[in-house]
């Protein structure tokens, strides 16, 4: 029985880290088509953009869905089967186009990898009951919200935008879950009460800011993404751990980058990766640190 229940669990995190990588490939070529579509898009609005770039990615924009296969930015070399394979390939070719030898670069694997690493994690730690049918539905849906979340903190990291296609599928994936939990509670109205105060602390809470402050210094893009993690944690405290969790890994980036010289006062820092990872932190490990808290109390 020990022996079956080992090989059982070799066999899902095997799967895991499978999908994970494929979802992570995925997510990293979603990046570039809605960075080419964003590009297109301001150029059509007469905002200032970078033509190297723009021209660069433009080709991506001039496929429909059925054609679109992915290809070398520099020689337009179109990849086969054996050139996506998720990471495998890159290392295969040491990171090199195969036709045009220069290189990729590191954002494939590593968001690959990171996708893979926080679905296995994502198991590992998960604190709801897979064994009920509402902790499975909130592992499935929280695993396809990675994939969005991880499009979401590249985007937001490399460009300071965070492209609204993917902030609405999280929040539509995050009412879902919401909804779930909802049903599934029986004290209805104390869990929707629940998901309410989780959307005002991590939404509402930004967009007192954005109103204040005219938009200077917070996006609107970052209430949009604060709903939909709200909606996914669905639990005010567990928003709250979030909110504390971002801005302290904000502060442990940000000091001693600005003790260095590497960030001044009126840098730019996008706040949208620390809000992806506070809100992992909640998620994984909220209830433990609120059980910890709670018996430190008493």
């Amino acid at each position: 029985m020990i022996k079956r229940m080992h090989i059982d669990s070799f066999v899902i995190y095997l799967g895991l880290i499978l999908v994970g990588l494929c979802m992570g490939s995925f997510a990293g070529a979603s990046v570039w088509r809605l960075r080419a579509r964003q590009l297109v898009q301001d150029k059509l609005r007469g905002e200032t953009i970078d033509k190297k770039e723009y021209d660069s990615l433009k080709k991506l924009t001039k496929k429909s869905i059925i054609n679109d296969h992915s290809e070398c930015l520099h020689c337009s070399y179109q990849l086969q089967w054996y050139d996506l394979i998720p990471l495998i390939s890159w290392l295969s070719l040491k990171g090199r186009c195969r036709k045009c030898h220069k290189p990729i670069g590191w954002f494939e694997p590593t968001i690959e990898l990171s996708v893979a690493a926080l679905f296995v994690i994502s198991y590992t730690f998960w604190p709801y009951l897979l064994g009920s049918g509402i902790g499975l539905a909130r592992l499935i849906i929280w695993l396809v919200a990675i994939v969005g979340l991880a499009i979401l903190f590249a985007y937001d990291k490399k460009w300071f935008l965070l492209p609204d296609p993917i902030s609405y599928f999280i929040i539509g994936i995050g009412a879902l879950n919401s909804l779930l939990i909802v049903l599934a509670a029986q004290d209805k109205l104390a869990s929707l009460v629940s998901v309410i105060g989780s959307a005002l602390i991590l939404s509402g809470l930004y967009l007192s800011l954005y109103i204040f402050s005219h938009g200077k210094w917070i996006g609107f893009g970052d209430i949009k993404l604060g709903l939909g993690l709200a909606l996914l944690l669905a639990d005010w405290q567990l928003a709250f751990i979030a909110l504390f969790a971002a801005n302290l890994i904000g502060c442990i980036i940000v000091l001693p980058a600005m003790i260095m010289g590497k960030l001044k006062g009126d840098s730019h820092v996008p706040f949208g990766p620390l809000l992806i990872a506070g809100t992992a932190v909640a998620l994984l490990a909220g209830g433990h640190l609120i059980r910890l808290y709670i018996s430190y109390l008493v």
